[in-house]
């Protein structure tokens, strides 16, 4: 068997590890849904970019340093911290809400394919839909097969060609379109730059705006995988906040400039404004669009890729915990844990399934399911941030290569700041969207309603039955000492309290 602390061998650099966490940020197809916001996105962008953003990236750039918690992302952090019932439980809601990511991740690349090959039926036949994100999915699990090696060598590429370089292109073309007086198609102005937060639509917004952020501590689980994860983790972390942050605020009001609001798609919105802008400079621009949309949909694949690994791999390390059956627990010779990611695949075909067929009457159940993974996410990362308070209040003197810089008082302010957020989002995201009939709402909110409860307790009966499942992984045995008995095989997990981790002999 697989030891529980036994790293894989295979290493991945700084900037594989970077393309890695910055494909589960930065997201180019989402340039439309920020570009709905107007003048109103730059706002949203600094401020939710500096008040939730950067709490989340420094508070996990800090708790995946400490020694102790590099296993297993926010499983660890938050086992640690709060114990393994809430531990299994953040790690459960991480996972949870990707798997339905997947499917409108999906959905992105089908409906681009759809467009620059005009062939709406890849996108309005609900059979063809179906088959398509199947392929999609389970053509990069079996991918993942081979090892994290692999799928940072393609997240790299994506990155480079997926990301940066459509960016890169799409903001000169826009920069030469305002510069040469071409029309905008939004106000410029300071009233339109600050929203107002009296209006229950501009507090939706709001809230979308913070998830934009979602994603940057799902790579922890790898960072024993990275070389010199010490120096080259926070140095990720803050490379990223930077970027994102501008290529967010950038990008969208890129596409608002350039594309009117009525017709803007959010599904296509990104081909929409690549087609305004090289049809503005040339009339046989067609093959240049084309070229852009494959290579957006390149980064998009590759952005699902390192989301099918990343928090399977927590659920791994929770599986040797106990909380999950045994056969959970095994790897192939590559160090992959080839029954979680059949399992998450299954669950990501059910979803497929219900969101292809099941969106009637104003696509409720659609809408529902992707709210469902927000107020999902938004646990996991409220644990993240009560977790950090335990760490800085009650176990400060935890060793840890990275220190968030200004002391205990900026620490509590950064988490205080990132907590009330994510519950202010938490609360906003149970309001229905404008896009939903009236007639639907209530409807909406009950449905939403019943399945976030389901779902939030879902892994406490989970964690309930773990006697069930069997013992943790028999390689090590699990002792607490005083702590005058540490040794260097011993790390410390609480206050006074040290973990000895001894290996059986074969």
């Amino acid at each position: 068997m697989k030891q529980l602390s036994n790293p894989s061998k295979q290493k991945i650099s700084m900037f594989e590890f970077l393309s890695l966490t910055a494909l589960m940020v930065l997201t180019v197809y989402e340039y439309p849904t920020f570009a709905t916001a107007k003048l109103h996105l730059v706002f949203f962008v600094i401020v939710f970019g500096i008040f939730w953003f950067l709490p989340i990236a420094l508070v996990s750039a800090e708790m995946a340093s400490v020694q102790g918690f590099e296993e297993g992302g926010v499983f660890g952090w938050v086992s640690h911290t709060l114990g393994e019932r809430f531990g299994f439980s953040a790690i459960f809601f991480q996972w949870f809400q990707v798997t339905v990511s997947f499917v409108t991740m999906s959905y992105f690349i089908l409906g681009a394919l759809s467009t620059i090959t005009h062939l709406p039926m890849i996108n309005d036949n609900p059979w063809i839909k179906f088959i398509g994100v199947l392929i999609i999915y389970w053509g990069l699990t079996f991918m993942q097969f081979k090892g994290t090696k692999r799928t940072a060598q393609l997240s790299k590429s994506g990155f480079l060609w997926g990301i940066l370089l459509p960016s890169i292109i799409f903001f000169l073309l826009a920069i030469v379109y305002i510069v040469q007086g071409y029309p905008i198609q939004i106000e410029m102005n300071w009233h339109s730059l600050v929203p107002d937060f009296k209006q229950v639509s501009t507090l939706v917004v709001a809230a979308s705006f913070i998830l934009a952020f979602g994603g940057i501590e799902a790579s922890a689980s790898h960072i024993n995988e990275l070389d010199h994860p010490s120096k080259n983790y926070p140095l990720v972390i803050i490379i990223l906040i930077i970027l994102t942050i501008a290529l967010d605020a950038i990008g969208g009001l890129s596409v608002a400039v350039v594309v009117p609001q009525k017709e803007l798609s959010l599904s296509a919105g990104m081909i929409q404004a690549f087609q305004a802008l090289i049809g503005t400079f040339t009339s046989h621009g067609e093959w240049i669009v084309i070229i852009m949309g494959l290579l957006i949909i390149y980064g998009v694949i590759a952005e699902i890729a390192s989301w099918i690994i990343g928090p399977s791999r927590g659920m791994y390390i929770a599986a040797h915990q106990g909380f999950l059956p045994v056969i959970f627990k095994k790897v192939n010779k590559d160090n992959v844990p080839v029954p979680l990611l059949i399992a998450q695949g299954m669950i990501v075909t059910i979803w497929d399934a219900i969101l292809t067929f099941g969106s009637k009457n104003g696509n409720v159940s659609f809408l529902v399911a992707v709210s469902l993974t927000v107020v999902i996410y938004l646990l996991c990362y409220i644990l993240i941030f009560i977790g950090y308070f335990v760490l800085v209040l009650h176990d400060a003197s935890r060793p840890r290569t990275y220190q968030i810089p200004g002391g205990k008082i900026m620490k509590l302010l950064l988490a205080t700041s990132g907590l009330l957020l994510s519950i202010f989002a938490l609360i906003v995201s149970f309001l229905p969207p404008a896009s939903l009939p009236v007639s639907d709402r209530l409807t909406y909110q009950i449905i939403l309603a019943i399945c976030f409860v389901i779902v939030a307790i879902l892994p406490f009966i989970i964690y309930a039955m773990r006697h069930h499942f069997g013992q943790k992984t028999e390689d090590y045995h699990i002792h607490h000492v005083h702590v005058s008995e540490v040794n260097k095989f011993i790390r410390p997990i609480g206050r006074g309290e040290y973990l000895i981790e001894n290996k059986k002999e074969k």
